[in-house]
């Protein structure tokens, strides 16, 4: 697996280990639930998404999983479900952390009290 280190990851994969945090969801969800979860400031694209999930695949922080029950065929491809791996859980919280920090830091140099804009 590979580490992001000390630049971070990307917002977009952020937000997509941030929505299968919530449990397994196939790509269009996931899609769904970063635009969602980004108030409307991230809506990635089919290739995109799937670019990133790719991605998080190769570097063991995603993985693809059956469904949790019996769905009705589905038009078209059949939807695959992605899911966390345990190391995610451990890189989306260093994430977490380093931009928590990054934050503060920035609100500090700014004269902001943290957490007001």
């Amino acid at each position: 697996m590979a580490s992001r280190g000390e630049s971070g990851m990307s917002n977009l994969e952020f937000h997509v280990l941030l929505a299968l945090a919530g449990g397994p969801l196939y790509g269009l969800a996931v899609r769904d639930a970063v635009a969602a979860e980004s108030g409307g400031s991230l809506a990635p694209r089919a290739g995109s998404l799937y670019r990133v999930l790719a991605r998080l695949m190769a570097d063991g922080l995603v993985r693809e999983v059956a469904p949790a029950e019996e769905l009705p065929p589905h038009p078209g491809l059949a939807r695959r479900y992605y899911a966390l791996t345990p190391a995610a859980r451990g890189e989306l919280l260093a994430e977490t952390r380093r931009r928590k920090h990054a934050a503060a830091m920035a609100e500090k140099r700014l004269g902001v009290a943290p957490g007001r804009s």
